[in-house]
């Protein structure tokens, strides 16, 4: 994919940005780190699970790329986990080569953040237990409720932080632990699917450049791609199982085309103007 041109040599990426160390994954013991790991059939879906994902190198590594390839300063995850601990861990990176550059010609109120969402307090304090020094990301406890959005029925969290983020991570809830139902019909049910709604309430204040990475979830994916209304280049991997969707626009205002330009370059940023 164009998004991972550069992203040639996984073990190589690895040894140069360790992030796997803050998540006590031992590489001797993990193998190839571009395997694809497949779980069980009912593994993502068994709502009596107690059992934290196991990382997968592969999909944390295209993530960390995507992070320092592209710049980004403010990420909204929607799911915390390994991947909470790996956007740190490439945070820290940009905020070191980055900072000056950014408080100097940039708005960017939530620079070097993530805000991460969940509605379970134990995967929160389960992710902090993994690496308590993480100093990126702050975590956001917010119920998540069965509603509705142009009369589709689908899940919103409440109390979403109100951030600008120039990358959203989409890995949740769970179709479990969404409270209530519309009309008797909600996602509780192993045969059913995520339909998280969020982006699209606040899609119209995202600014071009952002990009949104969903991970699996494709009847998710399809949901926002046939709900979403501005221009958005949409591409599916089958090979990663991901969805990606880039804001493809012209630039609202000076403050924008400079951080496209600085963060995705003056090709892109064409590619934006002639949009």
């Amino acid at each position: 994919m164009e998004l991972f041109k550069e992203l040639l040599n996984y073990d190589e990426y690895l040894k140069q940005n360790p992030f796997h160390q803050n998540l006590e994954v031992n590489l001797k013991d993990y193998g190839e780190v571009d395997q694809k790991i497949v779980s069980e059939a009912y593994f993502n879906v068994d709502s009596e699970t107690n059992i934290p994902c196991s990382a997968e190198l592969d999909d944390l590594i295209r993530l960390h790329y995507l992070v320092t390839s592209r710049k980004v300063t403010t990420i909204l995850e929607f799911g915390v986990g390994k991947s909470s601990i790996m956007f740190d861990h490439a945070l820290e990176q940009n905020k070191i080569k980055y900072s000056d550059f950014v408080q100097k010609n940039l708005r960017r109120s939530n620079p070097f953040e993530c805000h991460s969402v969940d509605n379970n307090e134990k995967w929160i304090e389960v992710t902090k237990s993994i690496n308590p020094s993480i100093k990126n990301v702050t975590f956001h406890c917010c119920p998540c409720y069965v509603s509705s959005f142009n009369d589709r029925i689908c899940t919103l969290y409440d109390n979403v932080p109100n951030i600008c983020p120039d990358l959203i991570y989409l890995d949740a809830p769970d179709q479990y632990s969404p409270i209530g139902d519309v009309r008797g019909i909600s996602t509780n049910n192993p045969d059913r699917v995520p339909m998280a709604a969020d982006i699209l309430t606040f899609e119209h204040f995202l600014l071009p450049g952002t990009l949104i990475v969903v991970d699996g979830r494709t009847a998710n994916a399809r949901f926002l791609e046939t709900n979403l209304q501005r221009n958005w280049i949409y591409n599916y991997s089958k090979e990663y199982d991901q969805h990606f969707f880039e804001l493809s626009e012209k630039p609202l205002g000076i403050y924008n085309q400079k951080q496209i330009e600085f963060c995705l370059g003056s090709e892109l940023l064409n590619t934006y103007i002639n949009s």
